[in-house]
């Protein structure tokens, strides 16, 4: 592609195929105690069109132009770059020549220099202790678009900073895949880990160098380097590939449960997928500075701590299914995203999506006593969820720039994404499914593939119109609620774009209706194609759609149906997915204004028996955000409210009890710290005097039975509503536990309780130690979980804040947790004024998605709250609530 000047490639920060890379010999020296690293890399550049220019994307590194050159192979001719440059707010890097280079393969040869920077992206260090003395490791996060944190260069006079470890050539709509030789040097006693194994090490005095094998065709964003001081443990899958998982020296028996799981679910993907995993060893290491939950890298796993460790001592059963999720979930990118790889980012639902419906498959493979799919209905409600907002995007959403790819890997990615999936996969049969996937794996290995490729597989094998229904899903944002009446045995369906905000639309789908009518045994299903529908329906008393919840959308029954529903939830007549199915639609339409905050809670009542995980954690869940609104709209009737709850849920945990059980099942482990956390915030006494009591027997004795892992999260919140500005105690206490453990997951418990407090100085106290060197920085966001009384505080908090906040998270996707958090729960449109005038002079485009989203909640909430200050019988329905048994 001829051009004249650096500023022809401006405002284009994908540009036409003009030269493509096929290798990358990369040769690194980190320096772990200056933080420093020097590099060499050499790219065989496939030139397609005569050029002046290669274009990079870039962002952090430190070249100077005289080190660039390009080496024709046919020719042997040698090429020097005339100059280098780098456009920043595009993160194009322009080499320049004097001569145009020939068509054919050439080597691109650049040395440069850069930081291990202290931002979890790029190639940064993370810090760790060994006996008491703290080390770094040089870790390599390159997702979504840190592989150009790796290279360094300069433009004609002055030196500027790109982070690129793997010059990233910019093609037009496509994510670069090329094969990569990794080769190291490092000090003779840390362990170097790459995607490869290790084919040779050569030691010279205290520096050794790592010679890796090369990897296949992979994308640049998968590459991984890690260095450091590792224990770890090891096992063997049946066909020979060997497993590790890397852990902190002395931490090596953390790591056998993920080592389990991996090796089971390595087994089990090469037989859902009719195709073995592809390289020869796959090793996951447990990372202390992560900024995500983990990352696939291919053949190198990295994750945060407590997705990847599990204590048998000290970690609760909700940790042991977290981890065994997440390995699942990241060893499902093997196949999907690595082996077969997107396109381009608007395609990213397809690593995510599927990675994250097919973990629940493998977990519920290797743990069928956990029931995990009544589970997954939490990950289609957070999507339900966000895409009920105006604000929502497409799963296929339009990538034009870098900067807009962090706030795309969000609940519409992964948990619409898995939704819709698991609901094309209950239309067709998972069978059919089964054998399709296998199919579009094997024809698109070692190659990008976009949504449309996958559609067509799945519409060949199946001879279903896949293509035409999953459109309507993937390419618009939203999604529909189906009212449903029934009149002279015919059941009338309309489906509507169902918005939290109330606006209208006019979008529609192709929705799989599934429903039982008064009995699992009567079930019917059909395609809704257009605007509404009718079927002939047995009379059988209550009808429930969307059976088993495997569609993504909501229901609205008539009044007749609804209360016909609750009879049969009363009853014991629906299964605890459909059970919280109900539950969960009405919500949403009492929060969209269709419904009323009495019809809920009228319904709500109906569960006054209900004892299974997934329905009571609803609740739960519900219960919160229900106290909010009604403080907020009517705080004279809170305390009747919470009366109301405390009697809902007292059932359960009575018959659960604050010690495990022998033999008791795993979501029952999980339920009695919910609920007991539930009943701590309540401000339920006998839970907090009882709670307090066992943390004191704790803090005398680390080893006291009396405080379990399960238990333990709800006993620091008990602890923390007991904490003012005049006593301290249970606080000072609980940062000593801080302090002295060195268990993440241990860390997160109680990070995620102090801020439950309800006098606003203490939340301060807790905001300000979130930014303290003793937090470390991807663990800030769990404290943000505010009590209602120390929200304003948070929000002048997080302004006076700001600019130290924006510079330490700023680079990465957690920024938009500090928004969404502290933003979303206010009701008042007023203070939405107020937080879009804040933010009017410092708006970024890697938060200015997020915004919009927890601006428009704030708005929703108003509304709400305005509904319940309208309705002249709510006070009087409350009160009767109140004092049912």
């Amino acid at each position: 592609m001829a051009s004249s000047s650096y500023s022809d490639f401006k405002g284009k920060p994908r540009l036409p195929k003009f030269a493509t890379p096929k290798r990358y010999d990369i040769h690194l020296k980190p320096n772990l105690e200056s933080c420093k690293f020097d590099g060499v890399v050499s790219i065989d550049v496939d030139v397609v069109s005569p050029t002046k220019f290669l274009v990079l994307n870039a962002a952090d590194l430190n070249v100077d132009s005289s080190s660039v050159s390009f080496n024709h192979k046919s020719s042997s001719q040698e090429f020097r770059s005339s100059g280098v440059g780098l456009i920043e707010e595009d993160e194009l890097l322009v080499v320049e020549f004097a001569e145009e280079l020939p068509i054919g393969i050439g080597v691109l040869n650049i040395s440069f220099q850069g930081t291990l920077n202290d931002q979890m992206k790029g190639f940064y260090r993370s810090v760790y202790e060994i006996n008491g003395e703290k080390k770094n490791m040089a870790v390599t996060q390159f997702e979504p678009a840190d592989a150009r944190r790796y290279l360094f260069l300069p433009p004609f006079e002055s030196v500027c900073y790109v982070y690129v470890l793997c010059l990233v050539f910019v093609v037009i709509r496509s994510i670069v895949c090329a094969t990569f030789k990794i080769t190291l040097d490092v000090p003779s006693s840390l362990v170097a880990l790459s995607n490869m194994p290790v084919i040779e090490e050569k030691k010279e005095g205290d520096l050794k160098t790592v010679y890796f094998e090369e990897s296949p065709i992979m994308s640049t964003y998968l590459v991984a380097v890690v260095v450091g001081s590792f224990d770890f443990v090891e096992s063997h899958t049946s066909d020979g590939i060997k497993v590790r998982c890397y852990c902190q020296v002395g931490k090596s028996d953390q790591g056998k449960f993920a080592l389990e799981v991996a090796v089971k679910t390595l087994e089990l993907y090469k037989k859902y997928f009719d195709v073995p995993y592809a390289l020869p060893k796959l090793d996951m290491i447990a990372i202390p500075d992560f900024a995500a939950g983990a990352m696939e890298n291919y053949g190198l796993v990295t994750y945060r701590e407590n997705a990847l460790l599990y204590d048998e001592k000290h970690s609760a059963a909700a940790n042991k299914q977290r981890v065994a999720i997440v390995v699942a979930h990241e060893l499902a990118h093997q196949w999907f995203g690595n082996l077969v790889t997107m396109e381009w980012w608007t395609h990213l639902w397809l690593n995510e999506g599927f990675a994250t419906w097919v973990s629940y498959l493998a977990a519920d493979a290797i743990f069928p006593e956990w029931n995990i799919w009544t589970q997954f209905l939490d990950q289609t409600t957070d999507g339900l969820r966000l895409d009920g907002l105006s604000e929502s995007h497409p799963i296929e959403v339009e990538i034009n720039h870098a900067s807009e790819i962090d706030e795309i890997f969000d609940a519409i990615s992964y948990r619409k994404g898995a939704s819709v999936i698991r609901m094309l996969q209950s239309y067709i049969g998972a069978d059919t499914f089964q054998r399709a996937l296998a199919c579009y794996i094997k024809k698109y290995a070692c190659s990008n593939a976009k949504t449309e490729d996958l559609w067509a597989v799945l519409e060949e094998v199946s001879g279903e119109p896949v293509k035409e229904l999953m459109n309507s899903w993937t390419q618009q944002k939203g999604y529909p609620v189906i009212s449903v009446g029934v009149k002279n045995q015919k059941l009338d369906v309309e489906q509507s774009h169902f918005l939290l905000s109330g606006s209208p639309s006019d979008s529609q789908w192709i929705v799989p209706i599934t429903l039982c009518c008064g009995s699992y045994d009567n079930r019917y299903s059909y395609l809704l194609k257009e605007k509404s529908g009718s079927l002939d329906i047995k009379d059988g008393g209550w009808v429930k759609l969307n059976v088993d919840q495997t569609g993504f959308y909501r229901v609205k029954y008539d009044e007749e149906l609804g209360a016909k529903l609750r009879h049969a939830i009363e009853s014991g007549q629906l299964s605890a997915t459909d059970r919280f199915g109900v539950l969960d639609d009405l919500f949403a339409l009492c929060m969209s204004g269709q419904q009323s905050l009495i019809t809920l809670l009228t319904l709500i009542a109906s569960f006054r028996e209900e004892t299974e995980y997934t329905v009571l954690s609803n609740l739960i869940n519900i219960s919160y955000k229900v106290m909010r609104i009604v403080a907020d709209a009517t705080p004279e009737l809170v305390d009747n409210l919470r009366k109301f709850f405390i009697n809902l849920f007292e059932y359960p945990a009575r018959k659960l009890g604050w010690e495990p059980k022998s033999g008791e099942s795993h979501l029952d482990a999980m339920l009695r710290g919910e609920l007991l956390t539930v009943l701590a915030e309540l401000g339920h006494e006998s839970t907090l005097n009882e709670a307090i009591r066992r943390f004191d027997a704790f803090c005398a004795d680390r080893d006291s039975p009396l405080l379990p892992p399960d238990t333990r999260k709800a006993t620091y919140t008990a602890v923390m509503q007991k904490v003012n500005a005049s006593n301290k105690s249970g606080y000072e206490a609980l940062l000593k536990v801080y302090k002295e453990t060195d268990l993440s997951q241990e860390k997160g418990r109680i990070i995620g309780s102090l801020a439950s407090c309800p006098d606003p100085s203490i939340v301060l106290e807790v905001l300000n130690f979130l930014l303290s060197p003793e937090v470390r920085s991807q663990d800030a966001i769990f404290g943000l979980s505010v009590s209602k009384e120390g929200h304003e505080t948070a929000w002048k908090w997080l302004q006076d804040n700001w600019d130290y906040i924006s510079k330490t998270w700023g680079s990465g996707y957690l920024i938009t947790r500090f928004i969404s958090a502290i933003v979303s729960p206010f009701s008042t449109i007023e203070k939405a004024k107020e937080v879009e005038e804040f933010f009017s002079s410092r708006m970024k485009p890697t938060i200015a998605r997020t915004l919009k989203q927890s601006l428009e909640r704030v708005q929703i909430n108003a509304r709400w709250v305005q509904a319940v200050q309208n309705d002249n019988y709510f006070a009087q329905v409350v009160q009767e609530l109140s004092h049912r048994n």
